[in-house]
């Protein structure tokens, strides 16, 4: 096992403070333990490979049936109309 690693964060504004605080008692967490689980999170690069086409296909897997796609049609597309 390797040595963990210290971080000071300085400067941290009266908000942000507050809302760590909050979304780690949402976890029942520290909020040292909640900012290591942000950062696990938003820097974990299995993340970062995927792209949007990769976050939909693993959203509806489990999706079963066909969806009707409609027919296309010769027109060009026109611009929406909307009455106020």
């Amino acid at each position: 096992m390797s040595a963990a690693a210290t971080l000071t964060i300085r400067g941290l504004d009266a908000e942000t403070h507050a809302r760590l605080r909050i979304e780690a008692a949402r976890h029942g967490r520290s909020m040292e333990a909640e900012v290591r689980a942000i950062l696990r999170e938003w820097l974990n690069p299995r993340n970062s490979e995927r792209g949007l086409g990769s976050k939909i296909h693993e959203r509806f897997a489990d999706f079963e049936g066909e969806l009707p796609v409609p027919d296309r049609v010769s027109e060009p597309p026109r611009a929406a109309v909307f009455d106020p």
